[in-house]
């Protein structure tokens, strides 16, 4: 088994990175600091919220995976989605990342490419 790191420090790192690239990063809910799943709402520039996770790819490497509704029309929508995701698991995390390339930006500080 490869070692990892834990969630709390996977968090922690994506909102001190955002914050350095002048990106914003907010964790909305922690979740199990060892190995809680993490979700990430995804935003440019406050708009188009989506959401992806950590998960197994189809060639069987870690990789950012779709999430939730295709697609949401505001972050009310949004935000009920994640809290109905927490109420079923209460060690999820939950952290927002508007910062341009999310998608990008979030696999390479996960060491997920």
């Amino acid at each position: 088994m490869t070692p990892r790191l834990t969630s709390a420090m996977l968090a922690s790192a994506l909102v001190r990175r955002a914050d350095a690239a002048a990106g914003s990063a907010m964790v909305l809910a922690k979740g199990d600091a060892t190995s809680g799943a993490i979700l990430l709402l995804l935003l440019d520039r406050g708009a188009n919220p989506r959401f992806v996770e950590r998960g197994i790819g189809p060639d069987g490497t870690p990789t950012l995976l779709p999430s939730g509704p295709r697609e949401m029309v505001d972050e009310a929508e949004a935000s009920a989605y994640w809290r109905r995701r927490r109420e079923r698991d209460p060690d999820l995390w939950v952290v927002e990342l508007d910062i341009a390339g999310a998608e990008r930006f979030a696999a390479e500080t996960m060491n997920l490419c």
